[in-house]
């Protein structure tokens, strides 16, 4: 049975969350805090985490910060009732999968777990191998599941550095790669990497183009590899910066 660990102060909703999804056949664990979620990650590594942002103590933030650099691999789902577009970013920047803004139905709630836990397994077994792509300063190897940016001159390992992206992060640029010169559109990459349609104004596509570029194009000095299409979406290109 898949099992959901859900970080949520308010008794209430905490309690009808907890019964929506044990009726929706998962095995729920309940946290009042974020410091008691952390220690119940510890102990039992969940399929999906939903975490509310202003928790007591550790709030949701730090608590998604850690699961992703203690955690990595654990999809999470930040609820909260701060629904503005900085919030929603910044918690997509720091590694949240998904965000969902109180007040939210529980179907809609079950309905996103179900697409992360589908993603998940998607990646779990069929995470994209092949041969690997090499452009001009630019190695993607999808075999190590790695980037790595030629940050010197030469074809030594000293000159090779790695881009240190993140699972999600490594999918998008592989979509990308593994059409180099065509233009995908926010709807297509969010099928393939995120396995959920395109949302009107959802800045998830956009947020994970970004910290490539913060870790790929910006690392390499002498090409840029993602490129905007206005209206279209993205294109991976190796062009000189």
């Amino acid at each position: 049975m898949p099992s959901i660990l859900v970080i949520e102060d308010d008794p209430v909703l905490g309690k009808a969350m907890v019964t929506h999804l044990r009726h929706a056949g998962y095995d729920v664990d309940l946290a009042e805090d974020g410091e008691r979620g952390l220690r119940r990650m510890q102990h039992h590594r969940p399929d999906v985490a939903v975490i509310d942002l202003m928790l007591p103590g550790v709030d949701g933030w730090s608590v998604t910060e850690t699961i992703r650099r203690e955690h990595g691999g654990v999809p999470v789902i930040v609820v909260s009732a701060r629904g503005s577009e900085h919030d929603k970013v910044h918690t997509l920047e720091i590694g949240a999968d998904d965000y969902l803004s109180k007040p939210f139905g529980m179907r809609e709630l079950v309905a996103r777990i179900e697409a992360l836990m589908r993603r998940s397994k998607l990646i779990a077994t069929t995470v994209p191998r092949g041969e690997v792509i090499v452009v001009e300063g630019l190695r993607v190897d999808p075999n190590l599941q790695r980037a790595f940016v030629r940050t010197a001159t030469g074809q030594t390992p000293e000159a090779w550095e790695d881009a240190q992206l993140t699972p999600t992060e490594f999918r998008l640029i592989v979509a990308l790669a593994r059409e180099e010169g065509v233009a995908l559109s926010r709807d297509e990459l969010q099928r393939r990497v995120w396995g959920t349609p395109y949302r009107y104004r959802d800045r998830t596509v956009d947020v994970c183009v970004r910290k490539i570029r913060e870790k790929v194009d910006r690392r390499s000095p002498t090409h840029d590899y993602v490129h905007t299409h206005y209206g279209v979406g993205y294109r991976f290109a190796a062009e000189p910066s």
